[in-house]
């Protein structure tokens, strides 16, 4: 599982070269990308070899929960320290 918080200059390299790139590595499974700008989290989850499975997330009452491994967290704690302009 890679995580990553976006920035304006990172996000279209992230989301368009750096995803495409991990998912050549066999183990890799889940991509979350989180959007510091505002409440908006992109969870990406391999279903099968070339299948993922997308969910997005924009409400602090929301739950994310990773498929690649037993976690969970909700959006406030992702976002408890952010203070949006």
């Amino acid at each position: 599982m890679i995580a990553e918080v976006l920035s304006e200059s990172t996000r279209a390299y992230d989301k368009d070269q750096k995803f495409p790139a991990y998912r050549t590595i066999p183990s890799f499974k889940e991509y979350i990308l989180i959007d510091q700008y505002s409440v908006y989290v992109e969870q990406y989850y391999k279903t099968n070899s070339k299948t993922w499975t997308f969910t997005e997330y924009d409400d602090l009452n929301q739950n994310l929960s990773l498929n690649s491994m037993p976690f969970q967290i909700m959006l406030a704690d992702i976002y408890s320290k952010v203070k949006f302009e």
